[in-house]
């Protein structure tokens, strides 16, 4: 199997990397944080890289790329630890609305590709512990339209976001799948309150809540669920794209500060014993790559293969970023969780995307529901 970029995936690749270079240092992204997590001028100038349009289909004046270029784009976005709900607001969204009606596409999607609009998704609630088929939150028919009613926690820039795809329950109980629809639900609604905060990593989330807000019905119940899996799938590839670059970034990191870094008299790189330690975290980095790229090409598989091998790809990201993300911290020793030094900041980052769609443990489960008959190994 080829696994070399094209000449226009690579091109894509230096373009990010060019602009987070240049656009996003550590200090910008310090100001960033200080200011709350959200930054409408990294939205726009992703926008003019023309990024927000990845995924968006060309007749909708977007870039119709597929996974492979989102992926590409992730890992320089998470070299450069940038803050922006990208993979939300971008990639996940694009994915919502490829099965709703063709006037809400025709309303929304150019709107999204121009980075005129960001669109998140908002569903896990107070009590689901990361299982997708917990929606308590209620729809009713009203008129010619939908109300919602009901809260999403931990929404990415819910205090920003012009809208939410949001999945609610038309009918059965709290577990039903086939019970849920997906609405589009405007900020602007009233009913629509949003309490925004920032996140251990430095991003912005919100806790949003929906009484009687008017919404837009975007898959119907019986169709609603599949699109939420496989938006959520979308998300956890974007992740794993995203925390290879930022565990590339910080072994980088840690090498230069090893070579730097003098005891006795000698830089601590030339230890045998640590450089023992950086060569399992190597091994732990390509792990995660390998199942970065795996995970990205079964997006296109059917939704029981998509699912599990989202699920392996989870648990392996999630052993990697545990272990790359503290071996590297207690090799710079205590300048590694400092605020002013980059290092702790990456570490940050990894635990929260740890927990993100599902922590390891979760996805453990998981995997081993969706065995059947096998041992998993060669399935």
């Amino acid at each position: 199997m080829n696994f070399d970029f094209t000449e226009d995936q690579q091109s894509l690749r230096d373009a990010v990397r060019r602009w987070v270079d240049k656009g996003y240092d550590f200090e910008s992204r310090k100001r960033i944080v200080a200011a709350g997590g959200w930054s409408a001028d990294t939205w726009r100038e992703l926008a003019e890289l023309g990024l927000t349009g990845l995924a968006v289909p060309e007749a909708s004046g977007g870039l119709g790329f597929g996974p492979v270029e989102a992926m590409v784009t992730m890992e320089e976005l998470g070299r450069g630890l940038v803050l922006a709900p990208y993979a939300q607001g971008a990639l996940m969204s694009a994915t919502a609305f490829a099965t709703a009606p063709a006037e809400v596409q025709e309303a929304w999607l150019p709107r999204i590709a121009a980075g005129e609009a960001l669109v998140v998704l908002a569903h896990q609630e107070r009590e689901a512990r990361y299982r997708l088929n917990h929606v308590t939150t209620t729809a009713a028919a009203a008129g010619d339209g939908w109300t919602v009613s009901g809260a999403k926690s931990v929404v990415p820039a819910g205090d920003q976001a012009d809208a939410f795809v949001v999945p609610a329950r038309t009918a059965h109980d709290a577990h039903d799948a086939t019970g849920i629809a997906l609405f589009l639900v405007e900020r602007s609604q009233p009913g629509v309150t949003a309490r925004g905060y920032p996140t251990q990593d430095g991003a912005r989330a919100a806790e949003v809540a929906f009484a009687d807000a008017r919404a837009t019905l975007l898959a119907p119940a019986g169709q609603g669920f599949p699109v939420l899996e496989h938006m959520v799938d979308v998300g956890i590839a974007a992740l794993a794209a995203e925390a290879v670059g930022v565990m590339d970034q910080l072994v980088a990191v840690t090498v230069e500060y090893m070579n730097t870094r003098k005891q006795f008299g000698v830089a601590i790189a030339t230890f045998q014993a640590l450089r023992h330690r950086i060569a399992d975290v190597k091994m732990q980095l390509e792990l995660a790559r390998s199942m970065s790229y795996f995970a990205t090409l079964k997006l296109g598989e059917p939704a029981e293969q998509r699912r599990r091998a989202l699920s392996q790809a989870k648990v392996q990201l999630g052993q990697s970023m545990r272990f790359v993300g503290q071996q590297c911290i207690q090799l710079h020793g205590g300048i590694g969780v400092t605020d002013e030094y980059v290092a702790g900041h990456y570490f940050k980052r990894l635990t929260v995307m740890e927990m993100s769609y599902g922590d390891t443990l979760h996805h453990l489960g998981e995997v081993s529901a969706r065995m059947g008959d096998t041992a998993g190994v060669f399935a």
